[in-house]
């Protein structure tokens, strides 16, 4: 595996085109009465990119992320990887690799990993540090595009040969949105070498295959996740049924980039519908350019499609591995509230080996931005029981 320092260092003519693009903005007519009834607020839009053209400073959030030990990484398929790799302080850091999901980054992450690698500055125990490894998705902003369909499946073996050839043989993960499925392939598919996992949710593709004997409870799950997709999942379909059709609109208009992000980031938080009580602008925009100075929204969609159109023998192949595979990898789940779903127990334990199991009082999609002391506490302490079998 060739393996090199990475520094994020955006062209200017990159910042100067998207200055232009910006103050070019071509906006559509407000269809309501300025809410977000209509999928987007057109005020709230128009005074974020304001903000962004006029005050938004990438300079100093690309410092700030470059403050974390990136790197990039060519796996042994020719794809380049990248991840962040940062050292725990304490004594025996356990390794943790930490998937993200969509329409986000590893920027998720830059709450929760100085948490996870030096617990002793946050005022607990140092004997809890991690390890922390976070890469980005194949298609996602600084990891190459995947050379084929059907990749979403099989970045669960990219990892684990990231993190064997880092030295990392035993070791734990977490993940949230695509983030859960992948630890959860990861952890099925390397279970010799997968400690125990963690999950904010519960792969949403199990409920494509509805059991015969559901109880009240998943049910009243499973009837929630069709109300979403009728209501919310239009999204979902597009882009796992037509991504460059969007794409193509998003690539080159950077105010239709940020409603398309902004808008999920407000709808599937717990902000009771003002996105800036979780997040700020510089926060929110961060994320919105590390897709757009990579242009990797299309490629961003690639796991939905994916899903979308895997055939018959795609989801048979992947069943001969859950048979083959281990189900008995800990899992432990923190749910939060306002979260897209909320299965139940025992919908979880249909599929792993469910351990813990946190209701959170608040917090929603983005766990890992919106709640970080929880969801670390949450970390923490699922984890520590396993540590001794985490050596290298």
């Amino acid at each position: 595996m060739a393996l090199s320092p990475f520094l994020i260092d955006v062209e200017q003519r990159v910042l100067d085109d998207l200055h232009t693009r910006l103050d070019r903005t071509r906006w559509v007519q407000d269809l309501g009465d300025g809410g977000w009834s209509y999928g987007a607020s057109i005020p709230y839009m128009k005074e974020l990119v304001t903000y962004w053209r006029d005050r938004f400073d990438w300079r100093a959030q690309e410092t700030a992320l470059n403050r974390f030990a990136n790197f990039r990484a060519t796996l042994k398929d020719g794809i380049g990887i990248h991840f962040i790799h940062e050292r725990g302080r304490g004594p025996n850091p356990l390794p943790i690799v930490l998937t993200h999901g969509f329409p986000d980054s590893v920027a998720r992450f830059a709450k929760i990993i100085p948490m996870l690698t030096d617990p002793a500055r946050y005022g607990a125990d140092p004997g809890d540090s991690f390890d922390v490894i976070a890469p980005s998705l194949p298609g996602y902003v600084f990891s190459d595009r995947p050379h084929s369909d059907g990749s979403v499946l099989r970045v669960g073996d990219r990892w684990h040969e990231l993190m064997t050839q880092l030295g990392y043989h035993r070791y734990v993960a977490y993940g949230g949105d695509w983030g859960s499925t992948i630890t959860e392939l990861l952890a099925r598919d390397h279970g010799k070498y997968v400690v125990a996992i963690h999950l904010t949710d519960v792969p949403f593709f199990h409920s494509f295959q509805k059991p015969d004997d559901p109880s009240h409870a998943e049910r009243k799950y499973l009837d929630s996740i069709s109300t979403f997709q009728q209501r919310e999942g239009a999204y979902a379909f597009v882009q796992g049924s037509q991504p460059q059709v969007a794409g193509v609109g998003l690539n080159d208009s950077p105010a239709g980039l940020a409603t398309w992000i902004v808008e999920k980031f407000r709808r599937w938080s717990d902000c009771d519908g003002d996105v800036e009580r979780r997040f700020t602008k510089d926060e929110l925009l961060t994320n919105v350019m590390l897709y757009w100075v990579t242009e990797t929204i299309s490629s961003s969609f690639l796991p939905y499609y994916d899903v979308t159109q895997a055939g018959a023998l795609t989801w048979i192949g992947q069943k001969l591995k859950e048979w083959k595979g281990t189900t008995t990898v800990p899992a432990a789940f923190a749910l939060f509230p306002k979260d897209l779903s909320s299965p139940p127990r025992e919908w979880a334990e249909r599929f792993f080996n469910v351990q813990r199991w946190t209701e959170m009082t608040s917090g929603g999609h983005f766990a890992a931005l919106e709640e970080p002391e929880s969801l670390v506490r949450d970390i923490r302490e699922f984890f520590r029981g396993f540590r001794s079998a985490g050596a290298r």
